[in-house]
C-alpha cells in the first residue's frame, strides 16, 4: 500500500470494477486532481466515478491519487468504510487482484465526506458481503403487432425513417459500449444529453454493476422435441424514462454475432426503445417494441438487413417488409359487412317457419338440461339460489314503481296489482316456454309512455281505453308472429353493437329519468312551497287561506246559488312545510343506489376471502332494499311519506274486453299504433337476445330471435285481451341475469382490472323460482306498499348505474376526459386513431341525444314514433357512417 508521511491522514477506498494506473500528485490544488488519471473503462462506473471525485472541493490541503495493486485479498477493510474489490481471474491461476485507490491529504472531515460521495455511488445494498444477489426476473408473452389493424405500428416505423438512429458495422463486443453508442446517437441532440443517458443506463440494466438488460422483447419458438427456444439474432432493449418529450429508436447491427449471455448468445442486432414516463398505452416503449420485434421476428428480413451495405438500403429494407405487413389492410376491409351487398350474400330468406323450425330443433335436444344444469354442482344450486333473490327484487320492485306510474297515467285502470300478476304469468310462461330463459320479460319504460300516449288519444277522441288499448295489443301480436312466421329476425344481423348500446344507454337513462323525475315532484310538494319558503309567517299563512275561505263562501251565499260551486273551487289548499319527507327521500334514494352499488362491486375489494366478497355481490339489490326499507319505515317512523301505492284488491280484475264500442276508424288506428309497437318489441326483443348471446358470454346452447317473438306475442295478446300491462325483453336485467349466474374470472392488462366470463349455468330455474315468489307477493300487497317510494326508485338509478358500468359508449365517453397514459389496452384503441374514435363517439352521442328529446321532450303524439328512431339507427350505421371512417375501422369499433 502507498502510504505519505505521518503528518498526512491515509484513506484506502476500494473501487470496483476500476483498473487504474499510477498518477502523480497534485500540490496546492484546490480539489484532487483526477484529470490525468488514465482510465481503462470497464463499466459505466468509471465515468461517474471520476465526476464524483472530481467535484469533491478540498481546502487548505494538499492531496495525491495513487492506486496499488494487492493478491490473494478477498476483502479489504478500511476506516469505517467496508467494500467488495472487483475480482479477476487471472491467466496464470486462481489469483484475486484487488484494484486499491489511495487518496492522501485529507482531513477527517474531508475524508469522511468523499467517503460518503463514493459510497453512495459504489455502495450497493442489493451485495452481500460473498458478492451475491438476487435477480427477479419475470416471462410474458405478448401478441404480434397486427399491422393490418394496429395502426401504431406504421406510425412507428415511420417514425424511426424520419429520424433514424441507425448504427451500422459495429465493432464493440461489450453490451455497455454498444448501449452507450446507441444511445449517444439517438440522444445526441438534446441539451440534457447527460441526464437522459444516465437515467437510460440506469433503467435500461437491472443494477450499475450488474449489467443485465432488464426489460427485453425476443423471439421465441418450440423445437422438434418440444422445447422452448430463444431467437437470439435480435434483442430488443425497453424502457421509460424522464427528461424526453417524445419516444426514440435506435438500432445497431453488429458486423458478427456477439455473446451477450444466456437467451443472447448469438445477436447481430440491438434495438434500443426509450420512451416518456408518461405515455399513452398504445404509444410506450412496450407497443414500440412490439412493432420492431415483430418485424424483426422474420427470418428473411433479418437476412436482408444484414445484406444492406448502407443506410439507404437498409431503411428500403424497412419499407419493403413494412409493406408485405401491411397487405392485409385490403383484405381487412374487403371482409367487412356491407349494408348492401349482405342483402345478397348472406341470402336473408322469408320461407315462412323456417326460423321457428331451426329454433325448436335447436332448443329442444337442450330442454331437459336446462333444468338439471342448475342442481349439477354445490356452487350451482348457490348461484341459483343467489339469481333468484337477485331476479325477484330486480323484477318486483320495479313492477311496482312501473304500476304506479301506469295507475297515475290511466286513472288507476292499470294498477300495481295488475302488473303483478301480469309479471307472474308473463315471466312463468316465457321461463318455461321461451327460447333463451336468461331473457327477463319486464314492463318497461318505453311501454308506459307508450300506453300513456294510447290514454291521451282516447281522452282527446272520447273512447273507452280498455278496448282501444285492446285492439293496440291483438294487432301488435299480429304482426309479432308475422315476423317470427317469416323470419324478419334476421335482419338483426345488420344490427352493430352501436344501435345495440345506444337502445341500451337509451333504457338506462329512462330508469334514471323516471327517478329524478319523481324526486323533483316530491320536493315540489314538500319542500318548495310557500310555508317554507316563509317559516316564520307559518301560521299567518294558514290564518290567511282560513279567511280567504270564510270570505268566499260568505259571497257565494249572497250572490246566489249557482255560484257557490264556482266560487269553491277558488279556495285555495292549506299548505305546509314537509322538507322532513323531502331530505330522507333523498336519503333513502340515494342510500339505496350506494349501498348497491358498493355491494355490487364488492368482488374488487381486498376484504374476506373471495367466495364471501361473491356472495356480497349477489344479494346486493335484496340487501341495499330490505336495509334502506327497514331504516326508513323503522327509525324515521315519525316521518309520513305515506304508502306507496293503494293496496286495495280490484274485484272486477279479470274482465274481458270485447271492443264493441271501438268504430271502424279506431280499429286501423289501432293497427296503425299496433305496427309501431311492434316495431319497439321486435327491437327491444332482438336486441336483448344479442347482449345475452353475446360471444362473451360463452352461451353454449344457442340462440332462439323467431320462437321468442312467437312466444312473446301470444302472451301479449292474452294480457291485451284483459287490459293488463305490456311486457317484453327488459335491459339491463336480462344481461344482468347471465352475468348472475356466470363464473367471472379477472384478468390484469396494463393495469387495467378486466371481467371475462369463464361460463354461464343455462337453466330455467331461476326465471321459474323468482315469478313464483312475485306471484306469492300478491298475497302481502299491504306489506309491499309500506316499502317507501324513493327505495323503489332507488332501485331504477341501481338498475341504470350497473347497466352503463358494462356500456361501451360510457367507456368511450371518460376517454374524452381521461389522461391519454391512463387509456385501457381495448382492442380498438390499439386499432383505432384517437381522433377517429371520440368522433364515433361523439356521432353516437348525437343519436342518442336525439332519441331522448323525442322520448322524454318531444310532442304527446311525436313520442309514439321513438321506436323508429331506434330502427333507423341500423341503416345510419350502414349508409352514413361507412362514408365517413374507413370499413377497418368501424368493424374495430363497432364489431362483437
Amino acid at each position: 500500500m502507498s502510504t505519505s508521511s505521518s503528518k498526512e491522514t491515509n484513506s484506502s477506498i476500494t473501487l470496483p470494477t476500476l483498473r487504474l494506473l499510477r498518477s502523480q500528485p497534485s500540490p496546492n490544488s484546490d480539489k484532487a486532481d483526477v484529470s490525468d488519471v488514465n482510465i481503462d473503462v470497464e463499466d459505466d462506473a468509471t465515468t461517474s466515478a471520476k465526476s464524483d471525485v472530481s467535484s469533491y472541493q478540498i481546502k487548505d490541503a494538499t492531496s495525491g491519487i495513487s492506486s496499488t495493486s494487492y493478491d490473494k485479498k478477498p476483502w479489504i477493510r478500511s476506516r469505517s468504510l467496508e467494500v467488495l474489490p472487483s475480482e479477476t481471474l487471472l491467466d496464470s491461476g486462481p489469483t484475486r487482484k484487488c484494484h486499491y485507490l489511495t487518496i492522501s491529504g485529507l482531513t477527517d472531515k474531508k475524508r469522511l465526506q468523499l467517503k460518503t460521495a463514493l459510497q453512495r455511488r459504489f455502495y450497493d445494498n442489493y451485495i452481500d458481503k460473498n458478492g451475491l444477489t438476487l435477480i427477479y426476473s419475470r416471462h410474458e408473452k405478448v401478441p404480434f403487432k397486427d399491422f393490418s389493424n394496429e395502426v401504431r405500428a406504421i406510425k412507428d416505423v415511420q417514425n424511426f425513417i424520419n429520424q433514424t438512429a441507425l448504427l451500422l458495422h459495429m465493432d464493440e463486443t461489450n453490451l455497455n459500449r454498444i448501449i452507450v453508442k446507441i444511445l449517444k446517437k439517438m440522444l445526441g441532440h438534446l441539451e440534457n444529453y447527460e441526464q437522459c443517458k444516465m437515467q437510460a443506463e440506469k433503467h435500461l440494466f437491472t443494477r450499475d454493476k450488474v449489467h443485465q438488460l432488464s426489460r427485453t422483447l425476443q423471439c421465441s419458438t418450440i423445437d422438434a422435441s418440444g422445447g422452448f427456444v430463444y431467437e437470439q439474432n435480435f434483442v430488443c432493449a425497453i424502457s421509460s424514462i424522464l427528461y424526453i418529450q417524445n419516444s426514440f429508436v435506435g438500432i445497431g447491427r453488429l458486423n458478427k454475432p456477439t455473446n451477450f449471455g444466456q437467451t443472447c448468445e448469438e445477436v447481430s442486432f440491438v434495438v434500443v426503445i426509450l420512451a416518456p414516463i408518461r405515455e399513452k398505452g398504445t404509444k410506450n416503449e412496450l407497443e414500440i417494441g412490439r412493432t420492431f420485434a415483430t418485424m424483426l421476428s422474420n427470418m428473411d428480413f433479418r437476412q436482408a438487413l444484414l445484406n444492406a451495405p448502407n443506410k439507404e438500403k437498409f431503411l428500403d429494407a424497412l419499407k419493403e417488409q413494412m409493406h408485405i405487413l401491411s397487405e392485409y389492410h385490403r383484405y381487412s376491409e374487403a371482409i367487412v359487412p356491407n349494408f348492401d351487398r349482405d342483402l345478397l350474400t348472406k341470402k336473408v330468406t322469408f320461407h315462412p317457419f323456417r326460423g321457428l323450425r331451426g329454433d325448436f330443433k335447436r332448443r329442444i335436444v337442450h330442454y331437459k338440461s336446462d333444468y338439471l344444469d342448475g342442481v349439477s354442482d354445490i356452487k350451482t344450486i348457490q348461484k341459483v339460489i343467489s339469481t333468484t333473490f337477485f331476479l325477484y327484487f330486480a323484477c318486483l320492485l320495479p313492477s311496482i314503481a312501473f304500476g304506479v306510474l301506469n295507475a297515475f297515467n290511466t286513472n288507476d285502470i292499470l294498477t300495481v296489482e295488475k302488473v303483478l300478476y301480469t309479471q307472474t304469468f308473463g315471466g312463468l310462461v316465457f321461463a318455461v316456454f321461451g327460447g333463451s330463459p336468461q331473457i327477463v320479460l319486464l314492463t318497461t319504460a318505453p311501454l308506459a309512455l307508450f300506453t300513456k300516449i294510447i290514454f291521451s288519444i282516447c281522452e282527446d277522441y272520447e273512447m273507452q281505453f280498455q278496448s282501444m288499448y285492446c285492439c293496440v295489443g291483438l294487432w301488435n301480436a299480429f304482426f309479432l308472429v308475422l315476423y317470427g312466421i317469416f323470419n324478419i329476425s334476421n335482419f338483426m344481423q345488420f344490427s352493430t353493437r352501436s344501435t345495440e348500446e345506444i337502445f341500451s344507454l337509451f333504457i338506462a337513462t329512462a330508469f334514471a329519468h323516471g327517478a329524478f323525475k319523481n324526486m323533483f315532484a316530491n320536493f315540489d310538494d314538500n319542500y318548495h312551497v310557500l310555508a317554507c319558503k316563509q317559516p316564520g309567517d307559518a301560521r299567518k299563512v294558514q290564518l290567511t287561506t282560513l279567511l280567504t275561505k270564510t270570505s268566499i263562501v260568505t259571497t257565494s251565499t249572497l250572490t246566489g246559488i249557482d255560484n257557490i260551486t264556482e266560487q269553491t273551487w277558488q279556495i285555495p289548499s292549506l299548505e305546509r312545510c314537509h322538507r322532513d319527507i323531502s331530505m330522507l327521500y333523498l336519503l333513502l334514494l340515494f342510500g339505496t343506489v350506494l349501498l348497491g352499488v358498493t355491494l355490487f362491486k364488492f368482488t374488487n375489494k381486498p376484504y374476506l376471502t373471495a367466495g364471501k366478497r361473491e356472495i356480497f355481490s349477489d344479494y346486493s339489490l335484496p340487501a341495499a332494499v330490505i336495509i334502506m326499507s327497514v331504516i326508513g319505515s323503522y327509525f324515521f317512523h315519525d316521518v309520513k311519506m305515506g304508502n306507496s301505492f293503494n293496496s286495495y284488491r280490484d274485484p272486477n280484475l279479470f274482465q274481458l274486453n270485447t271492443m264493441a264500442d271501438l268504430p271502424v276508424g279506431a280499429i286501423f288506428a289501432a293497427m296503425a299504433l299496433g305496427f309501431v309497437l311492434s316495431l319497439l318489441f321486435f327491437m327491444g326483443q332482438n336486441i336483448c337476445s344479442k347482449f345475452v348471446n353475446d360471444p362473451n358470454n360463452r352461451m353454449k346452447k344457442g340462440s332462439a330471435y323467431h320462437w321468442d317473438l312467437l312466444v312473446i306475442a301470444l302472451v301479449n295478446a292474452v294480457l291485451s285481451l284483459y287490459t293488463f300491462p305490456w311486457l317484453h325483453a327488459a335491459l339491463p336485467h336480462s344481461p344482468m341475469h347471465v352475468y348472475a349466474l356466470a363464473d367471472m374470472e379477472e384478468r390484469v392488462e396494463q393495469g387495467n382490472i378486466q371481467q371475462k366470463v369463464v361460463r354461464v349455468r343455462e337453466t330455467r330455474l331461476t326465471g321459474i323460482f323468482s315469478h313464483i315468489l312475485i306471484g306469492l307477493s300478491l298475497l302481502i300487497l299491504p306489506v309491499l306498499c309500506k316499502i317507501p317510494i324513493p327505495v323503489l326508485y332507488g332501485v331504477f338509478l341501481y338498475l341504470a348505474v350497473t347497466a352503463m358500468l358494462r356500456n361501451e359508449i360510457v367507456e368511450r365517453i371518460t376517454l374524452l376526459f381521461m389522461e391519454q397514459a391512463a387509456y385501457p389496452p381495448n382492442h380498438y384503441i390499439r386499432r383505432v386513431p384517437q381522433w377517429k374514435i371520440h368522433m364515433f363517439t361523439m356521432i353516437q352521442i348525437a343519436q342518442y341525444a336525439v332519441l331522448c328529446l323525442v322520448g322524454f321532450l318531444g310532442i304527446s303524439y311525436m313520442k309514439m314514433f321513438f321506436p323508429v328512431l331506434i330502427l333507423l339507427l341500423i341503416p345510419i350505421r350502414h349508409k352514413l357512417l361507412t362514408k365517413i371512417f374507413r370499413r377497418r375501422c368501424l368493424k374495430a369499433i363497432d364489431g362483437h
